[in-house]
């Protein structure tokens, strides 16, 4: 079938993401949804829904849920969506989700195309599981799911790619979630809820998040015993999330929040759990430096997990100030694959791209390419 005859099922969860920026660790449920209102948050998941659609051909037939959950980002994207279904704007649920999901089952698309995070995608596999073919465009703060593209470029190209019959091959992917109450007491407990079935295509993909293997401490404290012997006095440093990081602090005598992002200077702790806008009073006028550690098995060294350290504040540190650590365990579960960037901004992701300096050890160093 051409493209034009193909139907697409467009799925958006208006909150998805709300959490990230500003340092909650996720955003399941109402009252974090209003709790990250209330501190300045704003969803980016209808741009990057958007930011998917625009890499579609215009005559595929969009059926959409109202509003918010689909139809906005389709006229936005430059389609006019066949709308289903009714939701309470501003007031949308997972049961709208899920309801979404079942109808366009019903209807027979050809795929359906939702932007969320782990939350949404265990929504749609608990409505239609391997029945209905689906990928994720990623909008949400932790996405540990094999079913989402590596970005939202990603998603419409592969979408795009398998709506014209260029990608024929399927897999059944992993939707994984964590318990986020349990995250924010620094407890990471991710269970396999179910498999969705994708188009693949190895490329778009984003890799099943791996945590790192206990046999890697060694090397951790080698990383972290070269990080802190070249920290300098008179700097900031934005420490981001994850075990090889908390290494470092460790090595300093310092706790370490181990799902959020810390702030240090002259060995001591300026800042726990900081959000953007905490970071960018410290950063204001200051000299600092950021260290981040790529997720194991997906590659992602900033837009997952660590959305705190937004583009703004990239940009302020400086492509140059960055400084990425990372065990070889970790490097050799990309397969060979490049580290990532998914911050946002386009223009930030082109400036963090290219071939970055990894430090693996005490005075080890790999050189390795960021796409």
């Amino acid at each position: 079938m051409k493209a034009a005859e193909k139907k697409l099922g467009l799925i958006v969860n208006p909150v998805a993401g709300l959490g990230g920026r500003v340092g909650l660790k996720g955003s399941d449920g109402i009252e974090i949804q209003r709790q990250a209102l209330a501190l300045g948050a704003v969803s980016r998941s209808q741009e990057r829904a958007i930011c998917a659609l625009e890499r579609i051909e215009p005559a595929v037939e969009i059926v959409a849920y109202p509003g918010e959950m689909g139809a906005d980002a389709a006229r936005a994207g430059g389609f006019e969506p066949t709308i289903i279904g009714s939701i309470e704007p501003g007031e949308t649920t997972p049961e709208d989700t899920r309801n979404a999901a079942v109808e366009m089952l019903r209807l027979g698309v050809d795929l359906l195309l939702f932007a969320g995070g782990d939350g949404t995608a265990r929504d749609v596999y608990n409505a239609v599981g391997e029945k209905l073919l689906a990928l994720g465009i990623p909008a949400g703060v932790k996405i540990h799911s094999a079913v989402y593209a590596a970005s939202p470029v990603s998603a419409g190209d592969l979408a795009a790619f398998f709506l014209a019959g260029r990608v024929s091959r399927l897999r059944e992917a992993e939707v994984m979630d964590i318990d986020e109450d349990a995250l924010r007491q620094g407890i990471v407990s991710a269970k396999l809820y179910g498999y969705l079935k994708v188009p693949f295509q190895r490329r778009f993909l984003q890799g099943l998040k791996t945590p790192s293997r206990p046999g890697e401490r060694a090397a951790m404290a080698a990383i972290a015993a070269d990080v802190v012997s070249k920290m300098e006095d008179g700097w900031l440093y934005v420490i981001g999330p994850g075990t090889t990081t908390r290494a470092i602090t460790s090595r300093l005598g310092l706790d370490k929040t181990l799902i959020g992002v810390d702030v240090v200077a002259e060995g001591k702790l300026v800042a726990a759990d900081v959000n953007e806008s905490r970071l960018l009073e410290l950063l204001d006028g200051r000299k600092a430096k950021i260290i981040v550690t790529p997720i194991g098995g997906q590659g992602y060294v900033f837009g997952r997990g660590n959305q705190q350290i937004s583009p703004l504040v990239i940009e302020q540190v400086g492509k140059e100030n960055v400084i990425v650590v990372s065990t070889t365990g970790k490097i050799h579960s990309l397969g060979g694959r490049p580290l990532l960037v998914d911050t946002g901004d386009q223009e930030v992701d082109e400036m963090l791209s290219g071939y970055v300096r990894v430090i693996t050890g005490y005075d080890e160093q790999i050189v390795y390419q960021v796409a």
